[in-house]
């Protein structure tokens, strides 16, 4: 969604980099540049002009002028800035002191309020509670069936008395499942309230109704990211009418201007609590201001890639494959173990996801947009299509267990063979890694130990002293050397000894031996 955006903020970063000093003119015309890039990207005009107006003071004083980069400066003003249009500081959700705690989600209806209700209790149970959903949305057809089935995949409570489809009361539905939670102790109830294609008295009335019957203690207003300024126009009227604590983003994951989601924390004064990036249940997580912020000037989020990582993998079975990388040059790492690592990549979500919360990848879009997500699903074919032996030890692989791989994974013979070499040139580089030796082909880094690319600096042998090719002129020379030796042996040995002395010297066998 922020592609666009970061594409102009990079490039206007570019023009700044590799000068020692800026001038007025210089921020000026950044200025300029990330102003426009913010307009484009949808971005509500006052928090354009309060955005630039931060930076641009920030940039023309103290702190820049003094410092020993300069354009690294400006970026890290851009960037504090835009945490903080972003809300600032993470907020957590406010839990009630004596259970059940109730969170009401309200908005307009298409924001995806009854999937996001999936998404929050799938996320509540992962932290450890119980949530139950409450079907209040008793006007639009299906929705209470539809809350079901999302209840059901995401493995949480529903409760839905009513038929829904016009049929029944939000408001006493809303109250009943307060006295249904605690006597089924659950602790958290999520209430999916009904929505409309605008703003209307209706919406806005039944929505307080709703909240003065069960006194939520959070009410999250949700958005889809994609609508542009009319979300701010909703959240504005929301606020004003209902009132609500923070805000939900929905569709995070679209390729519209997202201009919206970096309006609405500024000019509602609620900070944006979660965010919903994709269509499966369990992409929505936490909204982090700092992390969306160095996602937009294209620094990755490596702290979000760390967490989703712990999530995934066990510290166990982490120590357990690093142990078989790091003895016996990795030959205890198998096929079997190769594939349980590549399922719980898997697992992470989309490996074009992934790979765009690494720093540094944002001028790798197009490469990364074009990977294919079915070739994990391809290798793990090819894989589960080997005998246990051949898994253990892939260099059993002869060409007629190749031809039989292939036929029962549905590939080319070349697609196993390939698989079988990538299989190997991994492993080696894993082991190598694992046993602090750097990455293959690089040079040695203080610490690592580097790789098999390192060589040997090669000792230059001197060049003795030519002689000259004059015979009268070679013959002076060594006249003149047998000359200096007699002297030398007159003043003293080689060794320092009285002369004469070390002609009967003998050097220990350990040093003849090495001299030749």
């Amino acid at each position: 969604m922020f592609d666009t955006l970061s594409d102009r903020l990079s490039a206007t970063f570019k023009t700044l980099r590799g000068r020692g000093r800026l001038s007025e003119a210089d921020i000026d015309s950044a200025a300029r540049e990330i102003r426009i890039a913010l307009l484009e990207a949808d971005v509500a005009l006052p928090v354009v002009r309060a955005f630039i107006a931060n930076v641009k003071q920030r940039a023309m004083g103290a702190e820049v002028s003094k410092a020993l980069n300069p354009s690294q400066q400006v970026i890290k003003i851009v960037n504090e800035e835009l945490i903080g249009i972003l809300g600032g500081e993470t907020r957590r959700l406010r839990f009630a002191k004596q259970p059940p705690t109730v969170i009401m989600l309200a908005g307009l209806q298409g924001a995806g309020k009854t999937t996001l209700a999936g998404k929050l209790g799938l996320w509540l149970k992962g932290q450890g509670h119980s949530p139950l959903l409450v079907a209040c949305d008793l006007q639009r057809p299906n929705a209470v069936n539809q809350l079901a089935v999302v209840a059901e995949r995401a493995g949480v409570a529903v409760f839905a008395p009513e038929p829904g489809n016009g049929v029944g009361d939000p408001v006493k539905v809303a109250k009943d499942s307060i006295e249904h939670a605690k006597a089924k102790q659950y602790d958290v109830v999520v209430v999916d309230t009904a929505g409309r294609l605008g703003i209307d008295q209706e919406l806005m009335q039944q929505a307080a109704d709703i909240r003065d019957a069960v006194s939520p203690d959070e009410v999250l207003f949700v958005v889809d990211a994609m609508i542009g300024q009319d979300a701010v126009n909703t959240a504005e009227a929301f606020r004003d009418g209902v009132g609500f604590d923070g805000v939900v983003l929905s569709k995070l994951d679209g390729d519209a201007r997202g201009g919206a989601a970096l309006s609405i924390a500024h000019v509602t004064g609620r900070q944006i609590m979660f965010a919903s990036n994709g269509e499966k249940l369990d992409e929505f997580d936490a909204f982090h201001p700092d992390r969306m912020a160095s996602r937009i000037l294209g620094m990755g989020d490596v702290l979000s890639l760390i967490e989703k990582a712990e999530q995934t993998f066990s510290q166990e079975e982490a120590a357990k494959m690093a142990s078989k990388l790091a003895s016996s040059k990795g030959k205890d790492f198998t096929l079997d173990d190769f594939l349980a690592q590549m399922e719980q990549v898997r697992k992470m979500g989309s490996i074009s996801k992934l790979l765009g919360m690494l720093p540094g990848m944002g001028q790798m879009k197009d490469q990364i947009n074009n990977i294919d997500e079915r070739e994990v699903d391809r290798t793990a074919a090819i894989i589960k299509s080997m005998t246990p032996a051949e898994r253990q030890d892939p260099t059993i692989i002869n060409g007629s267990r190749r031809a039989r791989v292939a036929k029962g994974s549905g590939v080319e013979v070349s697609a196993v063979k390939n698989l079988v070499e990538r299989f190997f040139e991994a492993r080696k580089m894993m082991s190598r890694m694992a046993q602090g030796g750097g990455m293959p082909g690089m040079p040695g880094m203080p610490g690592t130990g580097g790789g098999p690319g390192r060589q040997k600096k090669q000792i230059k042998q001197a060049k003795g002293k030519r002689k000259s090719g004059n015979p009268m002129k070679r013959k002076a020379e060594e006249e003149a050397a047998a000359a200096r030796r007699e002297q030398a042996a007159a003043q003293g040995g080689a060794f320092g000894l009285p002369g004469g002395q070390d002609q009967d010297f003998e050097l220990p066998d350990e040093f003849r031996k090495f001299m030749g």
